[in-house]
Order: C-alpha cells, then sequence, then structure tokens
C-alpha cells in the first residue's frame, strides 16, 4: 500500500470568514480508492488564528487584548486580585485561604462569570487558557515540592502510642467504611468508577488526613504550637506515611488495566526514581548544607539548581507515570529541613508560589469546576460519589473522636481534632484532577468533590477557632507573682526570652542586679526563641536532654556559652536550664507561656522590640527583630505569671562586671495599681544588693481624686511593708508626689530625671493595672507602644532624656480578670463572640 499525506477540502467555498470547515481524509492503494470517511466519520474541526506575538496600542485602533502577553498580564492581574478581595471579606469569617482561593477561581470559571460568552472569548479563550492551565500546574508543582521541603518526617520516629493509634483509626475507619458504601453502589455507578482500582483510588485518598493541609489551616489559625496542633501534625505525617503506600498500590493497580506489563514498568521506575533521590540526590543536598558556613546563607548557585531540579524531576516522574506532583515531593522531602539549605529555598520562594503561582493553580480548577454539568448530569449519576463523600466525612469525624475518647482526651479537644482531621484542601484537589485525567470521573464529579471540599472545609475552620483556645490553660488560679513569694528560703522562677545575641548581654545584667542570693535562688528558663522557616513542625529543644540537635541551629551556641558562664560566676545562686524554641513569630507567644506554666514560673523577662538609643554612638540601633512586638503583647495578654519587660538602652554586651564594680541607681515610679506593686517588690529584691541606691517615688492624686478605695488600701499596704523593711537601709530614699493630672505627673517624672545628683541607671514602672486615670489623664498620645503602658511608653521614648534602661512590669492576671489589667467591678465583660465560645465549650466539657 501507498500511503499518502491526507488532504483536505471544503464542502463549500471558503473565503476565510469562517473557523470551521470539514475534513475528508483518503488513502490510495494499488487497487484504486478507499474513502476512509466511511471508515472514520467526518469530524468538524474548529479553527482559531494564533494570537498576535506583539501589538501597538489603543492610539492605532487595535486591541491590546489580541496580545498573548498583555492578556496573561491582565489575566495575573485578575486572579490575584479577585483572590485577595475575597481573602478580606472572608476572614472575619475566619475562613482559611483555601476557600477563598477556590471561590475565587470559581469565579472566573464557567459555573460564575465564564457562563457570559464574551467575557469568556474576552479574558479566556481557549488559547489562553491552555497557558492558565500550565501555570496552575506549575504552581501546583512548586506547591508539593515547598511541602516536602518543610515536612518533618522524624515526627514518625518520635510518636508516641496515643499518636500512632489515632493516626491508625483515623484512616482504618474510614478506608472499611467507604469500601462498603462504594461496593454496596457499585452497580449504579458509571463503568470506570465502578473498577476495583478506582474505589480503592477513591476509598485511600478520601480517608487520609494530609499534612500540608493541615499545616496550612492550623498555621492560619495560630494553633501550631498549642497542643492539639502538635498532636494533629503528628498524626497528619503518620497517616501519610501510612497513605504513601497504599496509594502506591492502587496507581500501579490503575496503570495495569489495560496491560499487566505496565504494573511492572510502574514499580521499576518507582523504585529506581527513590533509589537515585534518596542515594545521589539526598546525599548531595546534605553535603551542601554541610559544607555551607554556619551562619552563612546557601551559595545561589545551589539554590537555582535546586529549583530547576523540581522542573526536571517532575517532568522524569511524569514521563515515568509516577505524576508530577508526587515527583516534587519526593524531592522536597530529600532536602534537609531547617537551616541553612531548607530555611533558604522556603524563604526565597515561598512568597512567589503561594502568592504569585497558586492563584493560577486555583483558576485552574476554577475553568474545570461547572456547577451546570453537574446539574445536567443528575442526582442519579452524582448520588453514588455523594454517598461515598459524606461517608468519608463522618467516618473520619467518628474514627478520631473514638480514639480520642479511649486514650482519655478531653472531648472538647476530641471533637476539636477531629475537625482539624477533616481539612481538605490543595493536595485532595489535585488528587481530584489525577481522577480526570484516570478517567476515574468527569467535570461533574470533579465539580461535587470540589463544591463539597470547600463547604467542609468552609464549615470546619470556624468551628476549631470557636471550640478551641490555646490560651485558656494560662489564665490559672494560682498566684504566680513575686509579691506573693516569700523571699526568705524561696527560689525565684524565671523565664529569660532571647531573641537574638544582642538582647543576651543586658538581659544578664538585669538578673545580676536582681540580687540571687543562697537564700533566694534564681532557676532560670533560658529560652531562645528562633523563627521556623524551612520546615512545618514547631520544635522545643531541651538542650540538656537533646545536645544533638544543637548542630542544626548552631546560633544557640553563643548564648547559651553566655549563660553557662554567667551560673558558674554565681555558683549556687543561680541553676540554668536552657531550651530553644522554633516556631513561627505569630504563635511564639504559647511557646513562652508554656514552658512558664509547666515550670511554675514567677516572671516572664522580654526584651523590648524598638529601636534604642546606644549611648557611645548616640544614633538609633535596633534590637531585635521585627515581629517581636506582636509576640510580647501576646505574652503579656495571656502569661500565666507576672510580665517583665526590658527596655535596653545601655547596651552592655555580656559584661556582668559592668554592673557587678560600680554603684547603681534605680528609680521606681509608683502610680498605684496591682504592677505598681509588682514592680515595688521586684525593686525591693534589687535593693538587697549592696551597689544598688533606689529612690522610689510614689504619686498621689490631688484630694485622692479618682482613687478606688480598694485599690488605694492595697498600695498603702504594699508601701508601708517596703519602708518597714528598708527604713534602716540608708541606700533607699521613698518620696511622694501630688498631681493633678497626666501633664503634671510627667513634669514631676521630668524633674526626677533632671536631678543631677542621682543619674539613674534603671526606671522601674507598672504596665497599667490599677494606675488612677487622673494621673495619666491627657497622656492618651503615649500609645505608641501599648506593651510598655503610657509611663513606660514615655520613658522609654527618646522625648524623654534619658540613656538609662526600663523595666516595665505586670503583675500575673488571674482568670476572670479582664485583660486590660483591670478587676473586680472594674472587669471587663465579654464579648457576645466570647459568650458564644463559652457556651459551646460547656457543651464539650
Amino acid at each position: 500500500m501507498v500511503r499518502e499525506f491526507p488532504f483536505y477540502h471544503l464542502p463549500t467555498p471558503w473565503d476565510g470568514s469562517s473557523n470551521r470547515f470539514q475534513a475528508s481524509l483518503k488513502a490510495q492503494s494499488d487497487n484504486g480508492s478507499i474513502n476512509l470517511n466511511n471508515v472514520y466519520p467526518s469530524i468538524i474541526i474548529s479553527c482559531g488564528k494564533a494570537r498576535e506575538a506583539g501589538s501597538f496600542s489603543l492610539l492605532y485602533g487595535q486591541n491590546p487584548l489580541k496580545n498573548s502577553f498583555t492578556l496573561l498580564l491582565l489575566e495575573f492581574a485578575l486572579v490575584i486580585i479577585l483572590t485577595r478581595i475575597l481573602r478580606v471579606l472572608l476572614k472575619p469569617f475566619k475562613q482559611p485561604r483555601i476557600v477563598s482561593e477556590v471561590i475565587g477561581g470559581i469565579f472566573i470559571g464557567p459555573s460564575i462569570l465564564g457562563r457570559s460568552e464574551k467575557f469568556t472569548s474576552i479574558m479566556f479563550p481557549k488559547n489562553s487558557q491552555f497557558i492558565v492551565k500550565n501555570i496552575g500546574a506549575i504552581g501546583f508543582t512548586y506547591y508539593f515540592f515547598l511541602s516536602g521541603v518543610k515536612m518533618d518526617i522524624s515526627l514518625v520516629k518520635k510518636a508516641n502510642k496515643k499518636q500512632l493509634y489515632i493516626a491508625f483509626a483515623g484512616v482504618l475507619l474510614p478506608f472499611i467504611l467507604i469500601s462498603i458504601v462504594a461496593f454496596t453502589l457499585r452497580k449504579s455507578m458509571d463503568k470506570e468508577l465502578a473498577r476495583i482500582s478506582s474505589l480503592g483510588f477513591i476509598s485511600s485518598g478520601l480517608a487520609l488526613p494530609l499534612f500540608p493541609i493541615i499545616h496550612s489551616i492550623l498555621k492560619e489559625l495560630n494553633l501550631l504550637s498549642s497542643e492539639i496542633g502538635r498532636l494533629a501534625l503528628s498524626i497528619s505525617v503518620i497517616s501519610d506515611a501510612m497513605g504513601v503506600g497504599v496509594m502506591i498500590v492502587f496507581e500501579a493497580a490503575k496503570q495495569g488495566e489495560g496491560n499487566h506489563l505496565a504494573v511492572l514498568w510502574y514499580l521499576i521506575s518507582l523504585v529506581v526514581y527513590l533509589a537515585f533521590i534518596v542515594f545521589v540526590i539526598r546525599r548531595s543536598l546534605v553535603r551542601i548544607a554541610e559544607t555551607t558556613p554556619e551562619g552563612q546563607p546557601v551559595n545561589q548557585g545551589y539554590v537555582v539548581m535546586i529549583f530547576l531540579g523540581v522542573l526536571v524531576m517532575g517532568g522524569l516522574a511524569d514521563i515515568t507515570g509516577i505524576a508530577i506532583a508526587n515527583g516534587a515531593f519526593w524531592l522536597g522531602l530529600a532536602i534537609p529541613d531547617g537551616p541553612p539549605l531548607g530555611s533558604t529555598i522556603v524563604e526565597r520562594s515561598e512568597m512567589v508560589i503561594v502568592d504569585v503561582l497558586m492563584p493560577f493553580s486555583f483558576a485552574l480548577v476554577g475553568l474545570s469546576v461547572d456547577v451546570n454539568a453537574m446539574s445536567s448530569a443528575g442526582w442519579s449519576s452524582l448520588s453514588p460519589m455523594f454517598a461515598i463523600t459524606l461517608t468519608a466525612y463522618v467516618a473520619k469525624l467518628l474514627g478520631t473522636l473514638i480514639t480520642s475518647a479511649f486514650f482519655e482526651l478531653p472531648l472538647r479537644d476530641g471533637v476539636t481534632l477531629s475537625f482539624m482531621m477533616i481539612l481538605k484542601g490543595q493536595v485532595e484537589i489535585v488528587v481530584f484532577l489525577h481522577w480526570m485525567d484516570k478517567k476515574i470521573m468527569g467535570i461533574p464529579g470533579f465539580t461535587m468533590m470540589v463544591l463539597s471540599l470547600t463547604t467542609m472545609t468552609a464549615i470546619s475552620t470556624p468551628l476549631i477557632s470557636i471550640l478551641y483556645d490555646p490560651t485558656r490553660p494560662y489564665m490559672v488560679h494560682k498566684r504566680r507573682t513575686i509579691q506573693h513569694t516569700p523571699q526568705a528560703d524561696a527560689e525565684l522562677r524565671i523565664v529569660l526570652c532571647i531573641y537574638d545575641e544582642d538582647s543576651t548581654g543586658s538581659l544578664i545584667n538585669l538578673l545580676e542586679i536582681s540580687n540571687p542570693t543562697l537564700s533566694t535562688r534564681f532557676i532560670i528558663f533560658s529560652l531562645r526563641l528562633i523563627d521556623l522557616v524551612g520546615r512545618a513542625s514547631p520544635v522545643l529543644i531541651d538542650h540538656e536532654k537533646q545536645e544533638e540537635h544543637d548542630s542544626k541551629y548552631a546560633v544557640c551556641h553563643t548564648i547559651h556559652n553566655v549563660l553557662q558562664q554567667y551560673q558558674e560566676t554565681k555558683g549556687e545562686c543561680v541553676r540554668l536550664h536552657p531550651f530553644t524554641a522554633v516556631v513561627p513569630n505569630r504563635t511564639m507567644y504559647q511557646d513562652i507561656c508554656d514552658l512558664a506554666l509547666v515550670k511554675n514560673a514567677t516572671i516572664i523577662i522580654l526584651p523590648f522590640h524598638k529601636e534604642c538609643l546606644d549611648t557611645v554612638g548616640q544614633q538609633l540601633t535596633g534590637i531585635v527583630r521585627h515581629g517581636v512586638g506582636s509576640v510580647n503583647s501576646n505574652v503579656l495578654a495571656h502569661a500565666p505569671c507576672s510580665v517583665g519587660v526590658l527596655v535596653d538602652k545601655v547596651r552592655v554586651r555580656h559584661n556582668q562586671l559592668a554592673v557587678r564594680n560600680r554603684e547603681l541607681h534605680f528609680a521606681v515610679l509608683f502610680l498605684g495599681g496591682a504592677d505598681s506593686r509588682e514592680a515595688l517588690c521586684y525593686a525591693d529584691r534589687m535593693a538587697g544588693n549592696l551597689n544598688v541606691s533606689l529612690t522610689v517615688i510614689r504619686f498621689l492624686s490631688h484630694n485622692f481624686v479618682g482613687d478606688d478605695e480598694m485599690e488605694k488600701k492595697l498600695d498603702d499596704g504594699a508601701v508601708t511593708w517596703f519602708w518597714v523593711k528598708n527604713e534602716r537601709n540608708e541606700r533607699v530614699i521613698y518620696r511622694e508626689m501630688t498631681v493633678r493630672n497626666g501633664e503634671e505627673t510627667i513634669s514631676a517624672i521630668q524633674s526626677v530625671n533632671d536631678d543631677t545628683e542621682n543619674n539613674y541607671d534603671l526606671w522601674i514602672v507598672g504596665r497599667k493595672q490599677g494606675i488612677n486615670p487622673v494621673l495619666v489623664s491627657g497622656l492618651s498620645y503615649w500609645r505608641e507602644n501599648d506593651e510598655l503602658g503610657i509611663i513606660g511608653d514615655y520613658i522609654s521614648s527618646l522625648d524623654f532624656c534619658c540613656t538609662a534602661s526600663v523595666l516595665v512590669v505586670q503583675q500575673q492576671i488571674l482568670r476572670g480578670q479582664g485583660s486590660d489589667g483591670t478587676s473586680g467591678r472594674f472587669a471587663c465583660s465579654p464579648s457576645p463572640t466570647q459568650k458564644v465560645k463559652d457556651l459551646l465549650i460547656s457543651w464539650c466539657s
């Protein structure tokens, strides 16, 4: 047979106005021509003119949207702006990012705006949709890679019996129930969906709680460092580890349906691919991390090679039938998490991937979601899939809740954990797309699955935030204050928070002047705080038990060595217990409060976050990184003990002799209230230091205007106790000043500062609890740093011409008191939202 190229002819002459024609195909043999249209029916082929590579402007009367690149830029802007607007609108309803992005994608798809043919032809024509979907696929690929980089596989090794059993039951029970329902409804399913491999695919996919989704939503809810959040992360990692094997089995079965030999090739490809990642790529990446100097970023060339490797490995995975997402995810797992390599990759790529590429990924999803197609398909064709999906969610809830109850987890925590386990997101959407590629489901089924996923996540997320409050355990009934800790033969337990090396010296100086002695020993729990980058799971390292972790976070060595030297110089007066917490900035306060709660701390000491005056160069210098202010504010709001915030203006670094061998002058500004009483008690401990001279200035309202009777009595008692105790101490001075308003208060403080005889080194002041409002009336403009209070903010500012450091003290806020520090009849009444939370909590208690 002699083959000829197919030729096409038009049934009617084509003048170029139509973009459709009919194709006829003929073949010629030795015996004559054969019209193949008798075998293959003629097909109407749509042809479109390629979009112009470039165009001029509107000034030349041309349409810029005819230019492919101009149209792509407009699509970028539309997708990103739309998802951002939806995030802002849905944020008050506690909706996670995934919900707003899915809705944004659906909004531009054929379900809403895409119903207009004019909108589709202008914004998302066929050839443009191809580009958008491919960019979206790249976005999903890099998202999976980033999830693999952050994932901590070591959680599987560290899992205890409770985590293993909850994870196992939370997967096994849903898998069994889904399989039972699926096989029961098998006769009413489509042919492809009814296959055993397809049902296994669906059962395993819906039964697994996936780590990337749970992590991202818990991060938005500030629950990563909470007890339930850590438990949920561990369970999801264990579930993922179990589910990988199951998914591989059903993938192999699906590929072997047409050709049994394909199963063998798939498994061989999988083994070779994984071996290459483990024995070649993993070792190379570990070598890169080991050869990177401590504290230095990874070489830019290595980073570029890794990002290029994501595309290469994803392409190889797709060629071998492993799937692009799997290839990128496994490559991410091969990268050592944390610094220097994992953190560098996340820092340099997360914003671009999450904020630029991922909106296109959800545009891909939205263009594939078609509510009209789902309606046209009818309930009869969708009901089996709906029943399977509903069974999956109910079984997951019950499986997790029953197992949690078996391990005596409180009912409220068990319900919260159950809702966490049914959270779905990007990974499941990619799985649904994969099912469409495998012809397991069509557009109607995919639409229903995406809508059910979005609905359940939208319902579960606000319920989690209502049911579980991570700060609730911190508000204890027992007094944990300096004022209520006896000074004789009692330990002072301190949580010392360290954000960087610069603040270490000033914190040690504060410990030194606080006068630790053999009768009043200091038990110091130093907590080095590091922002979580390059990994998903928070880490709390006890350096007395886990020395092997130090190598990854080498920046801690210097700080702990300095603290160890201080402990050695103080002998038995100080006992040090070093910790390191690697957590996100947003949840850092939870680790601080947890440590203070577990260790029965009396006070938490925090360094201030703003700029301070360098007494040497007379220039503003920052002492800690951005984001610490919110951490300090959250600690002040939720701490289970008293809190001190140190504003260091002297910046004497790592030199205790600087404060040990010279006379120091301290001033206490006593404006009344619980915080001032706590500050006075702390200053009293300092007065025991022979090198310290202490001046206490008490401010009284003229004619006692605005005084609260109970607070006044408590203040009088504290001042009387202090004066009687230090009556014979010549280094202690007590003064009283009467003022009428805030302006006179500021003038009085300035006059004290202008007293050249004292030249104070440290100001000690209460934050704001119980202060007579008359004493600070008219000073509302001193609200730049609320964590310091009005007076503390003023004496810490540059307007107050003084280079002395400032210690702002807040006494513990007991349960039942307002967050503003008031108590008794001045306590804040709960908001309507809080009432709803308390009601739901009471139902689950």
